[in-house]
């Protein structure tokens, strides 16, 4: 760890633990005179997290060349971090993006503009949680539903509605293949999500689903693939999914599907773009 992400991850450290109160963990603020610093004490997070006197203090100092996702996740929990700094705090201790959500509620919400942003897409546009339930989208993508009736869950619609294996064409090599792995990577990242757990549950219990699960590894988000879909007004076509993450909200995602008509592919050809 270079000397300035040392420095960037004591000054965090400090700052998060000042603003404990020592009190709400079981503490008592020593009676003596004389200069008492804010928050929580390196020795109290390490009675805290159980851990012998001067682990927090390699943490703080960044002397610890990688430390364990559950230590971190520990720290983070007792100075009550938001995701962001979960996040902030395990790139900065030198491990990358964290391993997984901080909080089972992560995830589950963004701010209400996303409604506003999604009004003002063309393409039809959607946003789940990160348990594929929908939270937000615009007309557009009703209209790909027969009676505009749009699925609660995506990911039980793609996978095991009658319905999603029709208006998906040719599902059994061109999307059961490629979106059973997402799930699988999910509950990797959420494994007490209980709304992903009986998702796996369904697809083990399905004939169609359960041959393919053993296989289903690598795929884990669909951003710019090109797949064959049956549109509920235009028909048969392709679409292209752009797929993005909202940053407050690890785990969501944001899907916009632009449809093209016809028997060919679109986007097949289409280069990728770069920086210029």
């Amino acid at each position: 760890m270079s000397k300035a992400s040392k420095a960037t991850l004591r000054k965090f450290l400090m700052e998060r633990r000042a603003l404990i109160d020592p009190k709400g963990h079981g503490f008592i603020r020593p009676t003596k005179q004389g200069r008492r610093a804010l928050g929580l004490t390196q020795h109290q997070i390490d009675t805290l997290t159980r851990r012998s006197e001067g682990t927090y203090q390699r943490l703080e100092s960044g002397t610890w060349a990688g430390p364990p996702g559950d230590y971190l996740r520990d720290v983070a929990t007792i100075l009550s971090l938001n995701e962001q700094e979960w996040t902030s705090l395990c790139r900065y201790a030198g491990i990358g993006d964290p391993p997984g959500p901080l909080t089972p509620a992560s995830g589950k919400q963004v701010p209400g503009v996303w409604q506003e942003a999604l009004d003002g897409q063309t393409h039809p546009a959607y946003v789940t949680d990160a348990s594929w339930e929908l939270i937000a989208h615009n007309p557009a993508f009703a209209r790909l539903f027969p009676g505009e009736r749009v699925p609660k869950n995506t990911m039980r619609w793609m996978l095991l509605d009658p319905l999603g294996r029709t208006m998906l064409t040719d599902w059994r090599t061109a999307w059961a293949p490629l979106v059973l792995p997402q799930l699988r990577a999910a509950l990797a990242a959420r494994p007490n999500d209980p709304i992903l757990r009986q998702l796996e549950r369904d697809v083990l219990a399905d004939p169609d689903c359960a041959p393919i699960w053993d296989d289903a590894l690598g795929h884990i988000h669909p951003d710019g693939d090109e797949r064959p879909l049956l549109h509920a007004e235009d028909g048969s076509g392709w679409v292209t999914m752009c797929a993005s993450e909202p940053m407050a909200a690890p785990g969501a995602r944001q899907i916009i599907l632009i449809f093209h008509g016809g028997e060919k592919r679109a986007h097949a050809r289409t280069p990728v773009l770069r920086a210029t």
